[in-house]
């Protein structure tokens, strides 16, 4: 009886290793990941809350080894650039801020559904941990045609705002 209660706790460890691993952080996981953004090459229009319309373009570069985002908004003077990449078996993005910072985040969930969740990880140009910039981005690839963004935005350690859009493919 004993010996059967050490296989089952032994079971329930290495089960409980396995979970408190990143969600989506396996190679397959992320590169698939990374494979569907990638299909997100082309235009896209939204009418954003804040800004008014948007426009986001995606560009396969580098062989394949990363995807380019272009943000453009009508009330904002410059674009911003987002890069998207693999890092091993880590999908990360570099955010070029408006802000002056450039925030990298990592995939840290990744769903079935579409949904690949990126959370900070550190920053250059970040003139101290309160000052403001991209936390958190969240995409949504609902079909071939339409996606969705949420971009959360820190100061003093906590949300200040975040931006939602829906985007539709122009190109």
């Amino acid at each position: 009886m004993k010996s059967l209660w050490m296989c089952v706790l032994a079971v329930l460890c290495s089960a409980g290793i396995a979970a408190a691993g990143e969600p989506g952080s396996s190679r397959s996981d992320a590169a698939a990941a990374f494979d569907r953004l990638k299909t997100l090459a082309g235009a896209w229009q939204s009418d954003t809350k804040d800004m008014g319309k948007a426009r986001v373009e995606y560009e396969v570069v580098a062989g394949g080894s990363a995807l380019i985002e272009r943000f453009t908004a009508e009330k904002m003077g410059q674009p911003m650039i987002t890069l998207f990449h693999m890092d091993g078996d880590t999908l990360r993005l570099t955010h070029y801020c408006m802000a002056g910072n450039q925030p990298t985040m990592v995939a840290r969930t990744i769903g079935r559904d579409g949904t690949i969740a990126f959370e900070f990880a550190g920053a250059g140009n970040l003139k101290s941990p309160n000052a403001g910039h991209m936390h958190d981005a969240t995409f949504r690839l609902i079909d071939a045609g339409r996606f969705a963004s949420r971009w959360t935005f820190y100061e003093n350690d906590k949300p200040k705002f975040t931006e939602d859009n829906e985007y539709t493919r122009i190109q």
